[in-house]
């Protein structure tokens, strides 16, 4: 993938987190960083007067200080990377959902200074993860140990296929271990399913066998990248939380088979976004329309 790797800045400790990781993504696979930090308008609530300066000059000067305090950390962790910053106004989802188009990824905090503390994940990561033309990494916090593993959830479908792509590329560059995930979730709910055990054994079988096969032509196209795969019997978000323990990155299409074709961001999808601690990439076939 070709293009700048985007990072939104906001001065929080979740995107100093993003800038971290992103310097270090950019230095591994070559790639140029774009710092952006979008000033909203800030709310008048606590009144003019306590501020030696206007609102919006207050406001000017501290997206100033905190996009430049993003690029001297960026540059003293990635020298070698090209490093540029963009401060402009404007809607946030907006103008990061228009950066996705030519962008090789985006990278974002978990949650930004406007999100309630309690949130696992903020309004602007999780709408632009849903609604980016292409890889929107999430990032909770700094990175405290490396595992030498990326998992990737894999179902066949055009976005999985799209997150194995991402998944084979990030691999590569970090000399790392590809564990593609396949998780089936058997009817379990229903009173007549202990009747049919037997039957979605076998239903789960050729399940096993049909993903096995979907993964042998990537294996074959990238035999310098060690890549195992497993069948998994549960939910998706539950198989991809318990292989994230070991991994340094965990990757998902948007929406895969199971979702509806409307949704944006598909349950799993979701689900990994909220519940995985290690960095997420989101990613959307570029293909289809960002909207």
């Amino acid at each position: 993938m070709a293009g700048q790797i985007i990072v939104g800045v906001d001065g929080s400790a979740s995107a100093t987190a993003a800038v971290e990781w992103a310097a270090a993504d950019a230095s591994r696979r070559g790639r140029s960083l774009r710092l952006v930090h979008v000033c909203e308008q800030w709310s008048p609530s606590l009144g003019e007067a306590q501020w030696p300066l206007s609102l919006d000059e207050a406001q000017a000067e501290y997206c100033a200080e905190a996009l430049q305090a993003a690029a001297d950390r960026a540059r003293e962790l990635a020298p070698g990377v090209e490093v540029t910053t963009d401060l402009r106004k404007g809607n946030v989802i907006e103008q990061l959902i228009a950066e996705s188009v030519s962008a090789d990824s985006v990278v974002l905090g978990s949650r930004g200074l406007g999100g309630f503390t309690g949130m696992v994940l903020g309004s602007v990561s999780m709408a632009v993860a849903g609604h980016a033309a292409g890889p929107v990494v999430v990032v909770r916090g700094p990175v405290e140990a490396v595992h030498g593993q990326i998992v990737v959830g894999y179902d066949g479908s055009k976005g999985a296929r799209a997150a194995m792509e991402y998944a084979i590329d990030q691999a590569r560059a970090r000399q790392a271990r590809l564990r593609v995930v396949y998780a089936w979730q058997a009817p379990l709910s229903s009173p007549y399913a202990r009747a049919y055990s037997s039957a979605l054994e076998s239903a789960f079988e050729q399940q096993q066998r049909a993903a096995r096969e979907a993964v042998t032509p990537w294996r074959e196209k990238y035999p310098d990248v060690e890549l195992t795969d497993e069948q998994l019997c549960e939910h998706p978000v539950a198989a991809l939380m318990n292989a994230s323990a070991s991994a340094d990155l965990v990757v998902v299409g948007s929406r895969g088979m199971g979702g509806f074709v409307s949704a944006v961001l598909g349950s799993v999808s979701r689900g990994v976004l909220h519940h995985v601690t290690c960095p997420v990439a989101v990613v959307r076939p570029r293909s289809e329309r960002a909207s």
